[in-house]
């Protein structure tokens, strides 16, 4: 099969899941218990994962801009100023969303993909269940509460690491770092769009790798490497794609 037939039955699978998950979304009840447990497997154990992360490429970006703009300007005075906005539009939202499609994709893609490989869904069928409205639609909507939420929660931890590097490694006070002058409305609605995005984004191309699964255990391992490959590439592609309608509309 050619590549480009590859990505069109995948784009298909992904758009089949996506209609699906929507249509469960008003026509079938939601299972409280299954909301509760996605709400926690995706988004409480995925805390500490995000903020270590947002906390490190937080300090590494302030640590780098610092340097070049000691090295070129030979004032870093403007450093905090110069980076809100760039963490509020693209660092916040783009990282959490990468570090989100890298666990929670490949969890979504490996449950499920157990599921289909060990006939469960298939018992789900029998029993008159939806699969997609039983098992994706509660982990859909744990992603599209707490994505926003560690974006919230990652931008602020990237915050104050950066801040602590500027005070402690280039001297800057936290007043001057802290300076939000150049963040306008735009990079807010920005950042709320994607994080949107990004949250509806990652469970569908997951969950559309893992209810194809076939094969045993090596189908199972084969539709998580596509979850995690394709939501991150996903997840790139619509952050420019957002940015740039959100540049055309400034």
């Amino acid at each position: 099969m050619s590549l480009i037939a590859v990505i069109q039955q995948d784009l298909r699978s992904i758009a089949s899941t996506l209609s699906g998950t929507l249509t469960s979304l008003f026509k079938d009840p939601i299972e409280n218990k299954e909301l509760w447990s996605s709400l926690y497997q995706l988004g409480y154990r995925s805390v500490f994962f995000v903020l270590l992360t947002l906390g490190f490429l937080g300090a590494i970006m302030n640590l780098q801009t610092g340097y070049q703009a000691q090295r070129i300007l030979g004032d870093c005075a403007m450093v905090g100023e110069q980076m809100m906005p760039l963490l509020v539009r693209q660092l916040a939202p783009t990282l959490t969303g990468l570090m989100v499609a890298t666990r929670v994709g490949s969890g979504i893609a490996a449950e499920l993909g157990s599921m289909v490989v060990t006939e469960q869904v298939d018992a789900l069928r029998m029993c008159g269940a939806s699969p997609i409205g039983y098992l994706l639609k509660p982990r859909f909507l744990a992603c599209m509460v707490m994505v926003p939420a560690l974006t919230v929660f990652g931008g602020v931890i990237a915050f104050v690491a950066g801040l602590v590097v500027s005070g402690w490694v280039f001297g800057i006070q936290p007043a001057s770092y802290a300076c939000f002058d150049q963040v306008n409305r735009w990079d807010v609605w920005e950042c709320c769009i994607k994080a949107f995005v990004f949250s509806m984004v990652i469970p569908i191309v997951s969950g559309s790798a893992g209810l194809n699964a076939y094969g045993g255990s090596e189908g199972v391992g084969e539709a998580t490497t596509k979850a995690v490959v394709e939501s991150c590439l996903a997840v790139i592609m619509l952050d420019l794609l957002v940015g740039g309608v959100i540049f055309l509309l400034r």
